[in-house]
This record gives structure tokens, sequence and C-alpha cells, in this order.
């Protein structure tokens, strides 16, 4: 029975944790060259709902999205709406990090090109 109880407790503890992971699209975009495009990319995605807080990283031509907690978006619905604003998504890909964390790798990165 205290084996059962145990793993039933590690169960919904993993489970618990899944669900409320961060949840952030990256997307890779061709087109955007000045902080007018990147302004306007990043407009759009607040505009939405389920949108915590957005990245987006002109030199490396990064747009990240992150989600509030529980809110999904898919990945169609970010092309769509980079496509609308006039650019080119070459890739977009879900992570579990936080904008916070993204952008400091890549502020990181720009610091060692340096």
């Amino acid at each position: 029975m205290k084996k059962l109880l145990f793993t039933s407790l590690i169960l919904s503890t993993l489970l618990s944790n899944v669900a409320f992971a961060t949840q952030t699209i990256k997307a890779n975009v061709n087109g955007m060259v000045c902080a007018f495009c990147a302004q306007g990319i990043e407009k759009k995605m607040r505009a939405l709902s389920q949108t915590k807080d957005v990245y987006v990283n002109l030199k490396q031509r990064v747009v990240a999205v992150e989600l509030k907690d529980g809110q999904t978006l898919s990945n169609d619905t970010v092309k769509d709406l980079i496509k609308d604003a006039g650019y080119e998504v070459t890739s977009i890909e879900v992570s579990e990090h936080p904008i916070a964390q993204i952008k400091a790798g890549y502020e990181t990165m720009e610091k060692e090109k340096k």
C-alpha cells in the first residue's frame, strides 16, 4: 500500500511539473532588417491573449513568444502572424526555457563574438 501511495505521489508531482512548464515558441525570421520591423512583430505577438512575454533579436533574426501558464499557441498561428507582417519564418521550435533565459543566451553569444 505504501508503495502504491508513494508511486502515485511521484507520478502526480511529475505530471504537475509538466503541466506548468514554461512554453516558449522560437521562430527564425528572414526579412527583419530594422528596429521598426522587430517592433511590428513584437506588437502583433503581444496582442495575443496567450502571450506572457516576447523577445525579438534583430541580429540573430529570432522571435520568441513565451506563453502564459496553461496556454497553448500553434506554430502555424505564429508563422501566419509573422507572414502577415511581411516576413518569412525559416524554422520554428518549442522550448521550455523562459524568455529571460533565451535572451541571456543570445546576449552571451553576442558578447563572445566581440
